[in-house]
């Protein structure tokens, strides 16, 4: 499939090395034409340079064949309107927008805008390795009312069946990372230690999950 990436700093670099590395065609879209020295002479892609939303400079990069656009440039503004311009006038199915106010990319997550918003991750990381306990969101579906998160596992739950975990909480356990590798629950998975369960769930039932995850429940 042919990509269109904006912004060529150290995100939009791993980005089309990977799709490159993949056998995917790509073209990385910067403003400066310094900034392609990083791609190095190994990338067999294409660089445009030039503004990320304008028409003729996306244009040049292939926008119109394009089944994939990622805006991943330093300025929010710019990836916001590209990612519009890709989807709203050029029909690209595949958009994401990096956008660093964590306020705006809720906004345009709601408007169907598929974001990433650096700052709330990078947060929500740290948050998890110093408050180990609750929920944190993975990806959140345009009306923000259903949730993949990585739920806290209390001690109660370890030796545990997982399906007994979902039946208790309500919860839908999407899958399981085990020593750094995924793992689908089946009927038979047992939790264990180190576990990092990521599940779907509805907002509204979010605290009673976390309560559950993390204390266990009589039905375990």
């Amino acid at each position: 499939m042919h990509i269109v990436i904006l912004g060529c700093g150290r995100v939009g670099t791993l980005l089309a090395h990977r799709l490159d590395e993949l056998g995917h065609s790509v073209a990385v879209v910067d403003q400066d034409p310094t900034a392609f020295r990083s791609l190095g002479p190994e990338f067999g892609g294409q660089t445009v340079t030039g503004v990320g939303f304008d028409r003729e400079t996306l244009e040049s990069a292939g926008i119109a064949r394009a089944q994939a656009f990622a805006a991943v440039s330093s300025g929010d503004n710019s990836n916001i309107l590209a990612a519009r311009v890709a989807r709203e006038t050029y029909g690209v199915e595949q958009v994401v927008a990096r956008i660093y106010d964590p306020r705006r990319a809720e906004i345009y997550q709601r408007l169907g805008i598929p974001t990433v918003a650096t700052v709330a991750w990078s947060t929500g990381q740290i948050m998890r390795r110093l408050l180990p306990l609750g929920a944190l969101d993975e990806y959140r579906d345009p009306t923000g009312t259903i949730a993949l998160a990585e739920v806290a596992l209390g001690r109660p739950w370890l030796g545990k069946r997982a399906v007994a975990l979902e039946e208790a909480s309500g919860a839908r356990l999407a899958f399981i990372t085990r020593y750094g590798e995924p793992l689908l629950p089946s009927p038979d998975t047992v939790l264990q230690e180190g576990d990092l369960v990521h599940a779907l769930l509805r907002d509204e039932a979010r605290e009673r999950i976390e309560r559950i995850f993390e204390h266990g429940s009589l039905e375990a």
